[in-house]
């Protein structure tokens, strides 16, 4: 079984990996369906990794949106067909930068527990 450790690096490198065509821009995303297809499945990624971690460890780290994350994952997994490609490139353009820096923060942290 995955520890959460792993899992917040699971997190960070769906983010990295969704990065990598973010650069590109958004009109780049609007145009094309395999980006968009990359992106939907790295956020979905996020979201599993994210539901994977037990609610004790979560509430360590109030300041990550885990329910939203999940909840992401949810609409993703269940009405594929319905996801709004505006509100998952808002996603990708206003909330990643910022979930990137706690996810960092928290394995930083558990780092230096573990290591106590």
């Amino acid at each position: 079984m995955r520890d959460a450790a792993e899992r917040l690096r699971d997190i960070l490198e769906a983010i990295d990996r969704i990065e990598k065509y973010a650069a590109r821009g958004r009109a780049s995303f609007e145009a094309d369906e395999l980006i968009q297809t990359w992106m939907v499945h790295h956020i979905e990624v996020i979201g599993e990794a994210s539901r994977a971690l037990s609610p004790e460890f979560q509430s360590r780290f109030p300041d990550i949106p885990w329910r939203a994350m999940i909840g992401m994952r949810n609409i993703i997994a269940h009405q594929y067909f319905g996801i709004d490609l505006g509100a998952v490139w808002s996603v990708i353009d206003h909330d990643l930068p910022t979930l990137k820096q706690n996810i960092a923060r928290a394995l930083e942290e558990l780092s230096a527990n573990d290591n106590v």
